[in-house]
């Protein structure tokens, strides 16, 4: 089977290429060169249709993970280009090479926040550009497997996804915790879900192999869930040190975002700490993953045993580490 990864350059692309290039005829196609794989990499950009009609020519499946993500992309239309006008012009790609098959990596973040545990028929309220743009290549799918009834759809909506290299909101508030100058906003009590890069790779790996007929989409969260005050004891266990716990109220946090906020803009310069982060941070991101977890799919690591490994590959000094990095939400 071959397998083109739009956008393997990244995070988790590199993670899976790793994971299934000795399995399948890979390719990799990102407008940026691979840290990993420069043999098996074209660079070609999804707002690029003619690009992906030429790069896609000859494949069995499509895995998108492909997208604008951040917090602060600039401009705001970048969302638009890349994640919805992208979708469409990866399918038209697909409909001109005859291609079947796509895994479609969307995002929790289709659900807005504050939602009470919402599984796969939970309707749509995002609440950034992100998640709206995510929703609406969704929607775009939805479209086209409807009008091709013989196509397959899988699409994975995973909640945060953090790891080895990734430099992301879970590295930036591991460091915080680690370094001992934590301040919580809030009691702690608000659950995180958060997933390993070691299991979402696993995950997409078992869709590829075991769902080739549909439409079908699945939440992704390791469970158990784990709260802010579970989170920065477990921090402090790994480490063997002692996290000194402040705790501050959510009025107070959100004053200080809205500060940074009026900084970045002074400066214009962005900044690790804005009131959309603060409102992030304190916000409830759980979800209910019982569907993926139904299906068959065993995940290798518990969510503590991939936390561990990331905080020890990050934050101490017995590992060797190298300079590729990875920067994402």
């Amino acid at each position: 089977m071959k397998i083109a990864v739009i956008g393997g350059s990244g995070f988790v692309g590199t993670r899976l290429i790793e994971k299934i290039k000795n399995l399948y005829n890979v390719t990799n196609i990102d407008k940026q060169q691979s840290s990993f794989f420069n043999d098996i990499t074209h660079i070609a950009d999804v707002r690029d249709v003619e690009a992906m009609k030429r790069e896609l020519t000859g494949f069995d499946l499509v895995v998108l993970l492909a997208a604008e993500h951040r917090d602060d992309v600039t401009p705001v239309s970048l969302y638009y280009d890349v994640n919805v006008d992208g979708m469409k012009n990866v399918l038209a790609a697909m409909d001109y090479n005859g291609i079947k098959r796509i895994v479609f990596t969307s995002s929790v973040a289709i659900y807005g926040l504050n939602k009470n545990n919402p599984n796969e028929e939970h309707p749509a309220d995002p609440f950034n550009h992100y998640g709206k743009t995510k929703w609406e290549a969704e929607k775009l799918l939805q479209a086209w497997a409807k009008k091709n009834p013989d196509v397959n759809v899988n699409i994975l909506r995973p909640t945060v996804i953090f790891g080895e290299r990734n430099r992301g909101n879970v590295y930036n508030l591991l460091k915080q915790i680690s370094s001992g100058r934590f301040l919580m906003v809030g009691k702690g009590e608000n659950v995180k879900s958060m997933c390993y890069v070691g299991n979402i790779v696993e995950f997409i790996k078992f869709l590829i192999e075991n769902k080739k007929d549909g439409y079908n989409v699945f939440n992704y969260i390791d469970k158990p869930d784990m709260n802010m005050n579970q989170l920065v004891e477990l921090v402090g266990e790994t480490l063997e040190k002692h996290i000194p716990k402040t705790h501050f109220p959510y009025w107070l946090g959100m004053v200080g975002g809205y500060c940074f906020d009026f900084l970045a803009f002074i400066l214009r310069k962005k900044l690790t700490v804005s009131s959309v982060r603060v409102k992030k941070f304190c916000a409830v991101t759980q979800f209910d993953s019982s569907k993926a977890m139904n299906s068959g799919f065993v995940p290798p690591y518990t969510i503590q045993e991939g936390l561990a490994r990331t905080i020890k590959y990050e934050f101490t000094d017995n590992c060797n580490r190298d300079e590729v990095i990875f920067e994402s939400e």
